[in-house]
């Protein structure tokens, strides 16, 4: 069974940083990319960045410069450094795992999600 699951979530104050991770374990033979979402309250769920295998990023227009999504294929792990964080940044994030290669096929999966909160 292959299992999504974030961590780092927490409390910081505006301008301060927080890590997230997320580990997708289980027999994977591949992904084709992993991503942040955010959704905050009464909010559609939207991209915040996205890493293929290869090492291709993507982020929203309101993250650039401040957040870098990285990933250890090795360990099927991404990670989201999130620097100069704001209140707008409040949301909880989920992890996203595309094109996931199992011994069953091809499927994506998400995480739980994990609470940030940027007071200010």
């Amino acid at each position: 069974q292959v299992q999504v699951v974030e961590s780092g979530g927490g409390l910081v104050q505006a301008g301060g940083s927080l890590r997230l991770s997320c580990a997708a374990s289980g027999i994977i033979f591949s992904i084709n990319a992993m991503g942040w979402y955010r959704q905050a309250p009464g909010e559609q769920r939207e991209l915040v960045a996205r890493i293929t295998g290869g090492g291709r990023t993507n982020y929203a227009d309101s993250v650039k410069g401040r957040f870098t999504i990285s990933r250890d294929n090795a360990k099927n792990t991404v990670y989201l450094q999130m620097n100069s964080l704001k209140p707008e940044d409040t949301a909880v994030y989920y992890c996203n795992a595309d094109g996931v290669v199992t011994v069953r096929g091809k499927f994506d999966y998400w995480g739980q999600g994990t609470q940030v909160t940027v007071s200010s």
